[in-house]
């Protein structure tokens, strides 16, 4: 294993086409869907850089910037932004194209944290991650607050955890 990647090498695109059964009635993608397109892009580029299977530890939010209609076309992007010992931060970038009118924006962009297992399941150490563009620096040194930010999110979490069971309310 390599004690340390650059970002790009984690990098991975995955390229969408939206049809009718991937929308609602307002002829706009399901959230759900989404996500989980956001998921599987997230997972690659995680297993690109640990070299290892890997496991969804936390969706941080999916910011849905545009709604994204029928027809169009999305490009998922993602990318290592931090690892630390067996955990990996992921950004995905979301772009959705209209090939008619040949407009792109910003639809959606999500973090998401992988843990890197063994075959055994147990958690494995990651190379370390470094950048090698502007863009990637401004994620590499904003990562450290994000990661800040988990920590407390899942300190809050086990606090709230403590209140609930799994008794089904009606």
């Amino acid at each position: 294993m390599k004690e340390s990647k650059g970002m790009t090498e984690s990098r991975s695109v995955k390229s969408i086409q939206i049809f009718p059964e991937d929308t609602n009635h307002h002829n706009t993608m399901f959230g759900g869907k989404l996500i989980a397109e956001i998921d599987e892009i997230a997972a690659i580029a995680a297993m690109r850089h640990s070299g290892n299977s890997v496991v969804t530890a936390s969706i941080d939010s999916v910011d849905f910037i545009q709604p994204i209609r029928t027809g169009e076309v999305l490009s998922l992007v993602s990318f290592v932004t931090y690892a630390g010992t067996s955990s990996m931060e992921i950004c995905v970038k979301v772009v959705s194209e209209d090939n008619i009118n040949q407009n792109k924006h910003l639809a959606a962009y999500s973090f998401l944290t992988f843990v890197a297992l063994d075959e055994n399941g147990k958690k494995v150490k990651v190379p370390a991650i470094y950048p090698e563009t502007e863009d990637e620096k401004w994620f590499y040194e904003t990562a450290k607050d994000r990661v800040n930010l988990r920590h407390e999110r899942r300190d809050e979490s086990k606090r709230t955890l403590e209140f609930m069971s799994t008794k089904l309310y009606i």
